[in-house]
């Protein structure tokens, strides 16, 4: 038992109930990612100093790359759920799979569907996919932040039990005390990526297409394998192999094509110079 343990502090699940449209923080989180992340986006497209001679869609066609990456993120968000995380109930089960205001999306899956979506969206408009990619994946990190708060709040995706002195006992998680792994995932995966992309992109990483996806894919892959040593594995997995959980499994791949990602950006922009 910690020596000090943190008071969960517990927050209404709902936001706000407007009649009997519950608004929770949850989808509040998604949303506003959405919404902030598309006009952070249009700014960074107007900005002609962070392109140099690479092509780019127009802020005004961003609006159909919010469309497209939306109904990417949350079909393809709830395709991974179903698959990777909760398959045999929701083969017992299929009615409850367009439920989605009960919980239950996968990360790798949204990453999936947003990605189709930005693919068919780089074909409608004619811009190479990797710099509809960069787009994306450069304002990604605020989603991910908000809605890892979101699921502290909720709460749901807890830590591991822990004598640490910031240990918390969570709501249905039993007496133990566990790490707040949410957080974790929040100031890694959204907070310090984000803080990374930021200046990567200030720098010119844009001018290399592929090179802020690569930077996100890898940067995020790693930090999730990382918080995954403190989240609780979802019960209905627990650890496969080895200490192994799905979100380590379904991450390194991520971390490994983002590297690959980052040495062909820079070897293709180093080759091009060379025959310039």
């Amino acid at each position: 038992m910690p020596i000090f343990l943190l008071n969960f502090p517990v927050i209404d699940p709902v936001m706000i109930n407007l009649g009997p449209l519950p608004i929770r923080w949850y989808a509040l989180g998604y949303i506003v990612s959405l919404v902030v992340g598309w006009l952070i986006a249009s700014r960074l497209v107007r900005s002609d100093s962070l392109w140099g001679e690479a092509p780019r869609p127009t802020a005004e066609s961003l609006d159909d790359l919010l469309v497209y990456a939306a109904f990417g993120a949350v079909l393809g968000g709830r395709i991974g759920y179903v698959l990777f995380y909760n398959f045999h109930y929701f083969m017992e089960n299929p009615t409850e799979i367009p439920i989605l205001w009960k919980g239950g999306m996968a990360f790798h899956g949204g990453l999936a569907g947003a990605a189709f979506g930005a693919w068919l969206f780089s074909r409608r408009v004619k811009v190479p996919f990797w710099t509809v990619a960069d787009i994306c994946c450069a304002v990604a990190p605020i989603g991910l932040f908000l809605v890892r708060i979101a699921n502290f709040i909720k709460p749901e995706l807890w830590g591991r039990p822990t004598d640490a002195p910031w240990a918390m006992v969570f709501p249905g998680a039993g007496p133990e005390p566990r790490h707040p792994s949410q957080l974790y995932e929040a100031g890694l995966e959204g907070l310090a990526i984000g803080l990374i992309l930021f200046f990567a992109v200030r720098s010119g990483a844009f001018r290399r297409p592929g090179l802020t996806s690569g930077l996100f894919l890898g940067l995020y892959g790693l930090a999730r394998i990382f918080c995954e040593f403190f989240r609780e594995p979802d019960p209905q997995l627990g650890f496969l192999f080895g200490g192994a959980t799905m979100g380590m499994l379904l991450s390194a791949p991520l971390a490994l094509f983002g590297g690959i990602l980052i040495l062909n950006s820079l070897r293709r922009r180093d080759s091009a110079e060379d025959l310039g």
